[in-house]
């Protein structure tokens, strides 16, 4: 068993008979739905909503009830990846495509539960590229207001198309290094036209669990 799976199966032992949860995406997303999918099937009773419908997928697979948008209400918690996290539980999300879905869900639950590896633990954020959701009309528009703005945009590419997100959108990667005000420029880039959302997730994460490279399991709690 690797860390991110422990980390991820640590993760899932928060949820509780009876709660409201929310399904992440990416590889640690993936453990902690296997998991939660093997206490289903030991009598774990919850109701879900997935983040992607690869995960969606998955819940289905292990018997994990989904749940419609409209009958679910507000979610007790969410567990899900992480790209990098600062000091203070910022995020970059969306390496995997589903920021915009992942962003909604987050936003509508009690608890946001990352799990990631200790590499994904950084000082500044923005050394990994932050994925901006753009919609296709008129997104050469959008694209030149990002490079404006600085963010060195690149079209993230599908072989020789353009990648499409599961709400059929584009992503727009920007490489900017190191962001100094983060809550500061998740307002900036929703308030362009043309952008659905971005990968930034600020003051949402309330509990971060890092599978160090020594072998152990760090659980920050913000306070």
């Amino acid at each position: 068993m690797n860390l991110k799976q422990i980390a991820a199966e640590r993760a899932a032992e928060y949820v509780e008979d009876g709660m409201k949860v929310g399904l992440g995406t990416g590889s640690t997303a993936y453990y902690a739905i296997c998991r939660i999918g093997e206490r289903v099937l030991d009598g774990l009773n919850i109701q879900a909503v997935a983040t992607s419908e690869a995960s969606d997928k998955l819940a289905r697979e292990w018997g994990i009830p989904i749940v419609p948008f409209d009958q679910i209400g507000r979610l007790d918690l969410t567990i899900d990846g992480a790209d990098e996290v600062d000091p203070e539980f910022n995020l970059i999300k969306g390496g995997g495509g589903a920021l915009l879905r992942e962003k909604i869900v987050a936003a509508n639950s009690d608890k946001l539960i990352i799990v990631a590896d200790g590499s994904k633990a950084v000082q500044k954020l923005g050394k990994f590229p932050l994925p901006v959701e753009v919609v296709p009309f008129a997104s050469e528009w959008t694209f030149q207001a990002l490079e404006k703005l600085g963010c060195q945009p690149q079209w993230r590419m599908d072989g020789e198309q353009r990648y499409l997100t599961d709400n059929g959108n584009l992503i727009a990667d920007c490489h900017m290094e190191a962001i100094d005000h983060a809550a500061d420029l998740n307002v900036q880039l929703n308030m362009l036209p043309g952008v659905v959302d971005n990968g930034l997730f600020v003051d949402m994460a309330s509990t971060v669990i890092l599978a160090n490279s020594d072998g152990s399991i760090e659980e920050l709690h913000r306070s």
